[in-house]
């Protein structure tokens, strides 16, 4: 298992052990949150489910989030992030949300956010954000960074919350 897995599996392991359950919203890191937790067996005890929220469309489809909700906030923020790990949540009636939004590479996005950029956010129990800047323009490389802080971030919360 490589260290993403391993990251995966012991966050998987402290939500199952809690009897938690999680939602994912994620844009920049494309899917691979959700990837990484359904690729630990039994899954289906604590992922509920996962959006990728990349465009406003899918964002008010997945997490219904309306218009009026947005005013005064931009995507790839920390209030963004959190918006999103808090909708993600009560869409889909977890303990636990959890989201990403940045840029991914190679070039920054249209907000005027480098490469390398993202804002991630848990709520729950515990609401918390960070934001990574990586530096690198490496599209993919900067996706599996976003992962492992996501689940860095998600890791710290679920530990504390205990």
């Amino acid at each position: 298992m490589n260290e993403l897995g391993n990251r995966a599996q012991a966050v998987a392991t402290l939500l199952k052990d809690a009897g938690q359950t999680i939602g994912v919203s994620e844009s920049s890191g494309g899917g691979l949150i959700s990837a990484c937790l359904l690729a630990v067996p039994g899954a289906s005890a604590y992922l509920i489910g996962g959006a990728v929220t990349y465009t406003r469309t899918s964002h008010k489809a997945f997490l219904r989030v309306p218009d009026e909700a947005l005013t005064g906030i931009r995507s790839s923020t920390e209030e963004y992030a959190s918006l999103n790990a808090r909708s993600v949540r009560e869409a889909l009636g977890t303990i636990w949300g959890l989201a990403e939004t940045g840029a991914s590479g190679p070039t920054g996005n249209r907000y005027g956010d480098a490469a390398g950029h993202t804002c991630v956010a848990v709520s729950g129990p515990i609401e918390r954000y960070i934001t990574l800047e990586t530096g690198e323009s490496d599209r993919e490389a900067n996706m599996w960074a976003f992962v492992d802080a996501a689940f860095g971030l998600l890791e710290e919360c679920l530990n504390e919350a205990e």
